[in-house]
Parts: C-alpha cells; structure tokens; sequence
C-alpha cells in the first residue's frame, strides 16, 4: 500500500487514534475563511532589550574571534599566504554547505542560527582550540614527549567540544528550533564547515604555499598548495563535518525525546562518539608516520572512515525522507478536524509532490500562488513537528504545553489564510466542502453528491471547509466533532 493509500485510510479511522479524554488535546476548531482573502505571515516576535543585549553580545564576540583568527593567521603566514590560503579554503564551503542545506528542504532553520553556527565554528571554535593546541604542545615539548601527541590525546577532545557548542547553545535555549536528527546534523555541519574552512586557510597556505615559497620559490609553493587541496579538501573534505555529526545526531535525539536522561545521555555520548571517531583519524597518520608504513593510514581510512561517512549519508537521506512521511502520519489529526483536505496532506509527502504544488499553484495564481503555496508547505511541516512533540510528550511544564496551544493556532490560522488564497482560483476543480471524512461535491450539470477522497492525490485542490461547530463545554464531543455534516455544497463566494 502506497504513503497517500495509507493516509486516505487514516482519514477514514475517524478519532480511533485520539480517543475523548486523551493525553494528546484535540485540533481546535477552525474559522472559515472566505474565498480569496490574503495569507498573512507568523507575527513577529518583538525584540526585548535582553533579546537586543544578546544579540550584541554574541555579535562582538563573533568579531572578536575573527580578528584573533585573522591577525594570528596574517602574523604567521603573511599577507600572500594569507591570501592564497584563504582563496583556496573558501573554493568547497558553497558545495559543503549546500549539501547540508540540501537535508533542510521540508523545514529549513531560521538563517541566523545557521549563520551563527558557521561563524561560530569559523572563529570561536578556532580561536579556542588554537590556543589549547598550542599550550598543550608547549607542554608536551617541556616533557620530552612528541609534539604529536597532540593531535591524538587533546585535539579531537577540544575542537569537538569548540564546535559543537553553538549547537548545545542552541538546544538549551531555542530547543523549539531543533525538531530532530536532520537540524542536529545541519547546525553541527555548518559549525564544521566554518572551522574546516579555517583549518585550511593554516594548511593551504602556511603548509602549502608559504613553506614551498621559501624552499624552492612560487612554482612549488602553487604546486603544494593544489596537492594539499587534492587530499585534504577534495578527498577528505568530509572529515570535520564527519566527526561533529555525531554530537549532531545526540543532540537530534535529545531534542525529540521527553526522557530527562535521554536528553543528557544522548549529546553527551555523541559528543565522546565524535571525539574517537577524531581521535582515530589523527592516530592513522600517526602511526604511519612512526612505523614507516603508510599502509597502515590507508587501510584505515578505507576500511573505518569511508563506511562510516557512507552510513552517515544513507541515514541523512533518511531522515530528509521521513520528515516528509511525518506529515502523512500527523496532519491527518486536523483533516478528520476540517483544517486540511486529503489531497493537501498527500502533496505534502514528499518533494516531487511538493514542487507539483507549487507547479500547479504558479498555474492558477502567478508568483503570489507560489509564494503563498511555499508558506503553507513550510507552515504545515512546522505544525506536523508540532503535533509530534505533543504526541512525545516534549512539553513538560504548564507555560509550554501553552506557548505550544498558542503557537498550534497561530500555525493553523496561518495555514487557513494561505489555503484560502487558492480556494475558487482553479477553474478545473468542481465547487465543494470537506467536512473532515469526504467531499460534497456540486458538478457542472448541476447535480450533488457526496465523493471520497482519492487514492493518488497529485496536486492540493483547496475546497470551502465545513463551518465549525457551536461552542460546547470543554469535553463535550470526541475531538474532531463537527456536528452535522452540510447536505450540499455552499454557493461560491460564501
């Protein structure tokens, strides 16, 4: 049985999975919205003077960071190596960054977290396990012990941490931005990528072009910084992304369990899962190095690292899938409450059926349809992430489980202002109501009659919903109740 049969089944089990008296509160009633009227936007949160006095506070310290990374790095490579280290470094950050963004389709992150987890990555994180690095080599050296003994024992233990702290800053404090494993893997991604990118500017043009300058002129200067761009970025450019994605996937779990030792266990465990995984791959060429035997780093990143980066992609692209399948397992709650039509949720399932959508909404109203489709797309996954915290039982507190009462109906009042914009448009879709189990239908020779909804449902086709109900007590009427169904169709433009 297909996704969009199973749903269309789900329809038709009336309030089997919500039971009166359940845990999980009922969709609230809607309010029918007239034929044509204009979507409107979620409200905007005001800015406070505490939102604005952190704001300046994470801004400056951003600052801070890249002036300590920029005048470091100048002071050590020089201008022309700074230059050409920075040049080369920035080349795969657009690729890298797009992949991940990539995973962000069905419900991509607000981009100030994502930027300031790049910038984070980018210059806190570096400037902080620069430093670290630095000390503990310095200590090593005062020991008689190898230099090298940093990379393996204290390097992956301190830039792990460095770079998924944005991502744990995020999580304690907007955890309602974090709505599973794939926004755990985006925001530690991106912190990644920003402190790989400084990385490099050190290896490409300190180790690269500067060293071969001064040996042997700036051929070879060219010709090492295209070799460590070969190896480094084109052959292992996945490395810190690699590692800080285990955190991510901690994190991800954390945000999506009500378990109180869950959300401490799980960050914590793929927090040491990313510093081994490090550890390993700075231990390789260690070794090789010590015992004369390159063998032993190329066996090592064949046989451990590249299984371990290929289960990682085969589980992002899961998990991008499932994000679809969620609004085919939750949004049925508000069809059978008479938000959303069948078809609607169907073409929510995946993004083919999703760019159908906004294919067949430029169709019937231009650019302001495609606009008003993406809204509704990304207002229906956030409510379909809602619903499943409520099912999870994320919200602990009284003053949550309101904040989330208050931001569900703000979601479906969004949702109902953009689907209006539709409704009436296509001259193609017959006049009708859903009244939350199956279409009253009016055709063009005038006949009535009621009408199941379809099996393969390909593109939305937005119908007049059924008026709410009456006001009742509180429990009165199983969730989902609407009261008599209408007989006929309302006239257009009612």
């Amino acid at each position: 049985m297909r996704p969009d049969q199973r749903a269309a089944g789900d329809y038709a089990d009336g309030m089997a999975d919500n039971p009166p008296g359940g845990a999980l509160p009922p969709p609230p009633a809607p309010a029918v919205q007239p034929p044509g009227s204009s979507a409107h936007h979620m409200p905007l949160r005001r800015l406070g003077w505490r939102r604005i006095l952190l704001l300046a506070v994470v801004v400056l310290l951003i600052a801070a960071g890249a002036f300590f990374i920029l005048f470091t790095l100048g002071t050590n490579l020089g201008a022309e190596a700074l230059l050409v280290g920075v040049v080369a470094a920035i080349l795969p950050v657009p690729v890298l960054v797009a992949a991940f963004l990539w995973l962000d389709r069905y419900e991509p992150e607000p981009l100030k977290y994502l930027i300031f987890c790049f910038a984070w990555g980018a210059f806190i994180a570096t400037s902080i396990a620069l430093k670290v690095n630095e000390a503990f080599a310095g200590l090593f050296k005062h020991w008689g012990l190898p230099a090298a003994l940093t990379a393996v024992l204290v390097a992956p233990f301190i830039e792990e941490l460095t770079k998924a702290a944005a991502p744990i800053l995020l999580l304690i404090f907007r955890r309602r931005e974090f709505s599973g494993i794939t926004d755990g893997l985006v925001y530690c991604g991106l912190s990644a990528i920003g402190f790989a990118m400084v990385e490099n500017i050190l290896y490409l043009g300190g180790y690269g072009f500067r060293t071969g300058v001064q040996e042997y002129g700036p051929a070879t200067g060219a010709q090492q910084v295209i070799a460590i761009f070969i190896v480094r970025i084109l052959l292992f450019g996945f490395a810190h992304p690699l590692f800080t994605s285990m955190t991510g996937v901690g994190l991800g779990i954390a945000a999506r369990t009500a378990d109180r030792r869950v959300r401490i266990l799980a960050p914590i465990a793929g927090l040491l899962v990313a510093m081994m995984l490090h550890g390993t791959w700075n231990l390789l060429p260690t070794l090789a190095a010590a015992t004369g035997q390159p063998v032993i780093a190329l066996y090592g990143y064949i046989g451990v690292m590249v299984p371990i980066f290929f289960g990682m992609v085969g589980l992002a692209v899961w998990l991008r899938a499932w994000e679809g399948r969620l609004t085919e397992r939750t949004l049925p709650d508000y069809v059978r409450a008479g938000w959303l039509t069948p078809p609607e949720v169907a073409a929510l399932g995946s993004l083919g059926r999703r760019h159908a959508a906004r294919t067949w909404a430029r169709r019937v109203a231009g650019d302001g349809g495609v606009r008003a489709m993406r809204g509704y797309q990304f207002a229906a996954t956030r409510l379909a992430l809602l619903r499943d915290g409520m099912r999870r039982g994320l919200d602990q507190k009284p003053a949550e489980r309101d904040r989330t009462a208050r931001e569900e109906r703000e979601l479906l009042d969004s949702i109902a202002a953009y689907r209006s914009f539709f409704v009436g448009r296509d001259p193609q879709a017959p006049v009708g109501v859903w009244d939350g189990q199956r279409y009253h239908l009016r055709f063009p020779d005038g006949s009535q009659r009621a009408v199941e909804a379809p099996d393969e449902p390909v593109v939305p086709i937005p119908v007049v919903l059924a008026p709410p109900p009456p006001a009742y007590p509180v429990g009165y009427g199983p969730p989902g109740w609407y009261g008599p169904r209408p007989a006929a169709p309302w006239p257009p433009g009612a």
